[in-house]
């Protein structure tokens, strides 16, 4: 399969500086920001700054070290943002969409991390 990336879109603009962003995290690999429509307290969008459409194209054509950079930058945003799992935090919803069934929006990989309250069901049962 071919991934069409589109270096006009808007998470493109963001890494590229001509949109400005609310930064939460910066690494080599990965860019992490609030979201400007958050639907929960805690809301942050983490990105690879490689040109990867959605989670399948950077799962099969990333590098292991931006894979390892990104999913790091998963980590310490959760951190950062106090709600990881466990005796630390309440814990947290991590969410990609991809493609036209998953209502992917723009095409970049991105992830969003989502807690600071109880999320409720992710699906309705069908």
């Amino acid at each position: 399969m071919s991934y069409a990336y589109d270096d006009q879109n808007i998470f493109a603009k963001i890494l590229r500086g001509e949109i400005p962003n609310n930064t939460v995290l910066e690494t080599e690999h990965a860019l992490a920001f609030h979201d400007i429509q958050p639907q929960a307290p805690v809301h942050i969008l983490v990105i690879p700054k490689g040109p990867y459409v959605c989670y399948d194209h950077f799962a099969l054509e990333a590098s292991d070290e931006e894979i390892i950079g990104f999913t790091r930058a998963v980590g310490e945003v959760c951190k950062i943002a106090g709600v990881q799992a466990g005796e630390i935090g309440d814990g947290f919803r991590l969410i990609s969409n991809s493609g036209e069934n998953g209502v992917q929006e723009v095409p970049h990989l991105h992830v969003h991390v989502l807690g600071g309250r109880r999320l409720g069901r992710m699906l309705q049962p069908a």
